[in-house]
């Protein structure tokens, strides 16, 4: 039996999307956290020190393509869970629980994903990269203009 490589399209990007997120949400459910919370704490994580509120939740609605009330409301439940603080006057900042919980399920994540992209040569992952790179660009100005 002959197997073909398939074309690059949106049924191929959704399976390996949803197939990667599958791993993180295991790794995240053994910690008591979902999907949205781990993408809010990850962007505190990395930032220098407190961020804006505001900024968080544009950055939420701008990658999970949610609205801002659920972006709030995500911000919200980190809060109320310890692993966000507020920071005066509209800031927010990563609590030493939720850096400890960021660190915690991304080095789980790691060695999964080490074996996920394993063997894979680089000028295929670079190929791959500017290719979804250049989709999602087009797909967020598709989505703009739908919203308008």
């Amino acid at each position: 039996m002959t197997t073909t490589t398939p074309v690059l399209n949106p049924r191929v990007i959704a399976l390996a999307h949803y197939a990667a997120r599958g791993l993180l949400e295991h790794v995240l459910a053994r910690h008591g956290a979902t999907f949205q919370q781990s993408v809010t704490l990850r962007l505190a994580a990395v930032a220098e020190g407190p961020v804006e509120r505001d900024r968080i939740v544009e950055d939420l609605v701008g990658a999970l393509k949610i609205d801002a009330t659920e972006a709030h409301s995500v911000v919200d439940e980190l809060i109320s869970a310890g692993l966000l603080a507020p920071h005066e006057p509209s800031q927010v900042r990563i609590t030493d629980t939720g850096r400890e919980l960021f660190e915690t399920t991304s080095a789980e994540t790691a060695p999964l994903t080490a074996r996920v992209y394993a063997g894979i040569p680089e000028e295929d992952l670079a190929v791959a990269g500017r290719v979804l790179s250049l989709i999602t660009e087009r797909a967020d100005e598709e989505l703009a203009a739908l919203n308008k």
